[in-house]
């Protein structure tokens, strides 16, 4: 039984073709173009699904994981901020769903993240795992006793959009001082600029700077590293899951961070909170796993 697994990104477009045992049979990576909207987004999932059909014809449905809050039952993007201007209110499981004529399910790209991590990576063996992913924003998932909790308007998770700043930086979402304005990808890449005194293009850059010691790069990363440690430590106390998965973008370089943050959870273990921190093992791919294992349970239950 084959399947799609889509994964729309603010940065990029990645799809699998995969089975039940999780064996990747083919992938592609499309940049999303986010900045011409919904009919671009659109046009860009559909040129990665033709291209993955191409290859493995006899795909039986197709998994969507899509950043925005998204209602699982219909399909639909019920709410999106302006790293994919003009998503709000498409109906993508619908639109997918006549132009195959599959059957097509959508979830958010945290969620989807998510059950890939606990299909097939650091999550194996976990009932109750938090997701958190750092890339173009910042998305979180919750699963608890085994379910994924989404909540009643589709915000369950939606850690990127809690206060992390009062009185800090406004975000897109209507915010101010969100954590998605301080732990995404992109807001390091735009603070590390402001205060290192040099226009990075891209985290990648910054993370060179990082690695070969520029001292004001290593300060910001620092702070970073501070911020997450404090925002998961607040989590571990309101939920108290058997472990925290990060992934997303950032995770890429976590040579140059990682054993920051290993050093300040000590710090919090040290003062009473316990918790347990591990990177995502299927690195950007945990999203199109997530989105398949959505694909393969939709066919089970028509079954």
């Amino acid at each position: 039984m084959q399947v799609i697994g889509i994964d729309i990104g603010g940065t990029s477009i990645k799809g699998i073709v995969t089975d039940e045992s999780g064996s990747l049979l083919a992938s592609c990576k499309l940049p999303t173009d986010a900045s011409r909207g919904q009919t671009a987004i659109l046009e860009t999932v559909n040129q990665a699904i033709v291209q993955l059909r191409n290859e493995f014809q006899a795909v039986q449905a197709i998994g969507i994981g899509s950043a925005g809050r998204i209602n699982v039952h219909t399909g639909e993007v019920v709410f999106a901020t302006d790293n994919l201007p003009g998503w709000q209110g498409t109906p993508l499981a619908d639109i997918l769903s006549k132009q195959y004529q599959l059957p097509v399910v959508v979830d958010n790209d945290a969620n989807t993240a998510l059950l890939g991590e606990a299909w097939l990576g650091a999550g194996q063996g976990f009932d109750n795992i938090i997701m958190i992913t750092l890339g173009t924003g910042v998305g979180g998932a919750n699963l608890i006793d085994g379910k994924l909790v989404r909540g009643k308007n589709w915000n369950g998770g939606e850690w990127g959009h809690v206060v992390l700043v009062p009185g800090g930086t406004p975000c897109n979402c209507g915010r101010i001082g969100c954590v998605e304005q301080y732990l995404s990808g992109n807001s390091l890449t735009r603070i590390a600029s402001e205060r290192v005194g040099k226009a990075y293009k891209d985290g990648l850059e910054f993370m060179q700077d990082v690695y070969e010691g520029n001292s004001a790069a290593n300060e910001v990363m620092d702070r970073y590293v501070e911020q997450l440690a404090i925002f998961l430590g607040n989590l571990q106390l309101g939920i108290d899951p058997d472990a925290f998965i990060v992934g997303g973008g950032v995770i890429d370089s976590s040579e140059n961070w990682w054993y920051r943050l290993e050093q300040h959870i000590d710090k919090l273990r040290n003062n009473g909170t316990e918790l347990s921190v591990l990177p995502a093992k299927l690195s950007n791919d945990a999203g199109c796993f997530g989105a398949a294992k959505l694909a393969l349970q939709c066919i089970a239950s028509n079954n």
